[in-house]
């Protein structure tokens, strides 16, 4: 009778980038080892300092079928059911956006704005919040703070109170299901913050099959030229900001300039800021809301 072929976390890890780079998958050996890692319930650091350690039989069937998925694309994430953001793990499902490192510079833009410390005590609000990325590291990192958050679907609304009670925010949120600004059309609050839809239709086709075949196309699609959604908060959120106020939403390559004109034109803003990622893309754009006097 033949041995039975054992597999040890370095041989399974070494076939695994190969199968992975053959199918087309980037990051094939980051993917490989987070997977491991989640099967293994491990650090990855875990996965270097025992190399040689043999995969029992459950745990290599559960690699499989990570491996299956992933190779049909599924998104890391969806296999895993979690995502790394502002250094916190939050839960995703195929109702929510997959949290990225670009969304990061949208917090950070709004953690610098936001008064420092124990002098943010105010609301703000997070329209289209997903997995609650956005507004739940916001008041995880300033512990005064309070929000109010929105999103059209029922069930991204359940992941993101999933993820208050986790990071233990959940008594400083409400959460509201509805169209962008309408179920907060009778509050005030000291910055709105979003990172909406904003992939014109177009482009959808050459989106990569991780992202166009799995994640929620309602919360990437933004008619012709992905400024649906840009022109209702521009017109529509300066009269919910208090005095002072600020606009920060996430935008697309290209967008942000037309953002800057379309807030020109209007007389609820007064100024203007763009924000550049690492790689020099303008990812993020803050409209300051008019002064009465002006």
């Amino acid at each position: 009778m033949a041995e039975k072929e054992i597999w040890t976390i370095g041989k399974i890890l070494k076939w695994t980038e190969q199968y992975f780079a053959k199918a087309g998958i980037d990051g094939a050996r980051l993917d490989a080892e987070v997977l491991l890692s989640h099967v293994l319930n491990k650090e990855r650091i875990f996965l270097y300092v025992h190399f040689d350690q043999p995969l029992e039989e459950q745990e290599l069937a559960s690699f499989k079928d990570c491996i299956k998925q992933r190779v049909k694309h599924t998104p890391v994430a969806y296999i895993t059911g979690h995502k790394e953001f502002m250094g916190l793990d939050f839960k995703v499902t195929r109702a929510t956006l997959i949290p990225r490192p670009d969304t990061e510079i949208l917090v950070e833009a709004a953690l610098r704005r936001l008064p420092a410390g124990e002098a943010c005590k105010g609301i703000i609000a997070d329209i289209g919040t997903g997995s609650g990325a956005i507004c739940l590291s916001l008041l995880k990192y300033l512990p005064n703070l309070q929000a109010v958050t929105v999103d059209i679907s029922e069930e991204a609304i359940a992941v993101a109170k999933e993820n208050a009670v986790k990071l233990e925010v959940d008594s400083r949120v409400e959460f509201c299901q509805g169209d962008l600004l309408e179920p907060v059309q009778d509050r005030k609050f000291m910055a709105i913050v979003s990172n909406p839809p904003y992939i014109p239709e177009g482009d959808i086709a050459g989106l990569d099959s991780d992202v166009k075949d799995h994640e929620p196309m309602s919360a990437l699609v933004a008619g012709a030229d992905g400024l649906d959604f840009y022109r209702r908060l521009l017109t529509e959120a300066s009269e919910l900001l208090e005095e002072k106020g600020f606009l920060a939403v996430e935008v697309g390559i290209h967008q942000a300039q037309q953002l800057k004109a379309m807030a020109e034109n209007m007389t609820q803003w007064e100024n203007t800021e763009i924000i550049k990622d690492l790689a020099g893309i303008e990812r993020v754009v803050v409209l300051w809301k008019a002064s009465a006097e002006g």
